[in-house]
């Protein structure tokens, strides 16, 4: 099993900044693609970002320029810089691992409630 703990979602006003962090523990596992995810209610869960172990990233278009992935692989923590924020991107943000152990699991955090309003 890979547990996963996420942190730093909050209330933020529309143009402001926030960072959420996930760190993956399971050290049987190689931690290979982290990533981040989010639901706004009544739609379905989009893709925010990803990044694979070598550091290639993948962005919603409707995030390009506004939010950075980052990661730490020798400790498997995985980030997600968020600036310019907008009402819209109000959304339950849920970091997202795919680890290996002979075959190739997912695991999903717990969610963290991200709300941009004024």
């Amino acid at each position: 099993q890979v547990q996963l703990v996420e942190s730093g979602g909050g209330l933020v006003q529309p143009g402001g900044s926030l960072r959420l962090s996930c760190a993956a523990s399971g050290s049987r596992f190689s931690i290979n693609d982290m990533g981040w995810y989010r639901q706004a209610p009544g739609k379905q869960r989009e893709l925010v970002a990803t990044m694979t172990r070598g550091g290639t990233t993948n962005y919603a278009e409707s995030v390009k320029g506004r939010f950075t992935i980052s990661r730490d692989n020798a400790k498997n923590w995985v980030f997600l810089q968020m600036g310019s924020l907008k009402p819209e991107d109000t959304a339950v943000y849920y970091c997202n691992v795919k680890a290996v152990r002979g075959a190739i699991y997912t695991y999903w955090g717990q969610g963290t409630q991200v709300t941009v309003s004024s």
